[in-house]
């Protein structure tokens, strides 16, 4: 049986004397992970506390539209509208090249998007196709009728407007429209294969990628080049859309699925066909050639 003397704590002895023989040393706290007994009082309801830091508390909370933090403004402050632009550059031009290179099979939105749609690539696309296509028109205009004597060039300032109201309108009204003919067929069903509102609307802004570059094509005073353009550009862009939105509208019946499909691509390929017949219009030179008439002699008798 152990004396008294060993149940002594020895390491205790031997530390005080190192304090006393040094008073002005620092002392190192143990820290003691918890016993089995505290982890069984903290599990049966003991005063047993996690405090985490505030970088855990932001991640503990970043769980929002787009997968960033909550705005804690209202919608009417610039701080509301913040996360919809975190993209960066390498994000935009990845997904303007997925808008320009659809492949069958390709979802744009599972692909691209990432449950992180913006609205910086939307916005910039539509404001850029507004500005060409109204100064590709007008470049358009002066190279048709140049050769005319009669024509003075005048710059034609209100189709910047007009191309500003078609556009935006095609790209906010369009997409709510889809959004909320998709929200009222699905249902219950959009909770799994169901878009947003900002997803739709992200996929159609860069979708119109491609008719920047047609439209500056389009200044080629060549009308057959033209329309080929046109139509590479609807297939191109309406492959974007197809893609997107057939895994959603395939569960419904087969007219409204094929319904829904035909009107979000006639819709698509109208805004294209507008534009080139309204900011592009082929100049008809009428030549007049004047033919000198004959009058018939009066014969006197």
């Amino acid at each position: 049986m152990a004396s008294p003397d060993d149940l002594k704590f020895q390491d205790f002895e031997e530390v005080a004397g190192l304090l006393a023989a040094a008073p002005g040393a620092s002392t190192v706290p143990l820290v003691t992970s918890p016993t089995a007994g505290d982890e069984r009082r903290g599990s049966t309801g003991g005063d047993v506390k996690v405090e985490l830091s505030d970088d855990e508390e932001g991640q503990e909370e970043s769980s929002g539209l787009l997968g960033g933090p909550q705005p804690t403004s209202g919608f009417w402050t610039f701080e509301y509208y913040q996360s919809f632009f975190n993209v960066d550059t390498m994000q935009v031009l990845d997904r303007v090249k997925g808008s320009v290179m659809p492949f069958p099979g390709r979802n744009f939105i599972k692909h691209y998007l990432r449950n992180n749609p913006d609205l910086y690539g939307p916005f910039w696309i539509c404001v850029t196709l507004v500005f060409s296509v109204a100064i590709s028109g007008n470049l358009s205009t002066f190279l048709s009728q140049m050769g005319d004597p009669s024509y003075h060039y005048r710059p034609q300032f209100h189709r910047v407007s007009i191309a500003a109201v078609v556009i935006l309108m095609y790209a906010w009204l369009v997409p709510l429209a889809v959004w909320g003919f998709l929200t009222w067929r699905q249902e219950a069903e959009r909770q799994i294969g169901g878009y947003s509102f900002l997803e739709t609307a992200c996929v159609y802004g860069y979708s119109l990628f491609i008719y920047i570059p047609t439209s500056v094509l389009w200044i080629i005073p060549v009308e057959w080049l033209r329309w080929i353009l046109i139509v590479v550009a609807m297939v191109i862009s309406g492959s974007v859309l197809a893609l997107t939105f057939w895994p959603v509208v395939r569960n419904d019946t087969k007219v409204t699925a094929v319904s829904t499909l035909v009107t979000i691509l006639l819709l698509h390929s109208l805004l294209a066909v507008g534009c080139k017949m309204y900011f592009f219009q082929t100049a008809v030179h009428s030549t007049s050639t004047l033919i000198p008439t004959v009058q018939p002699t009066q014969q006197v008798h």
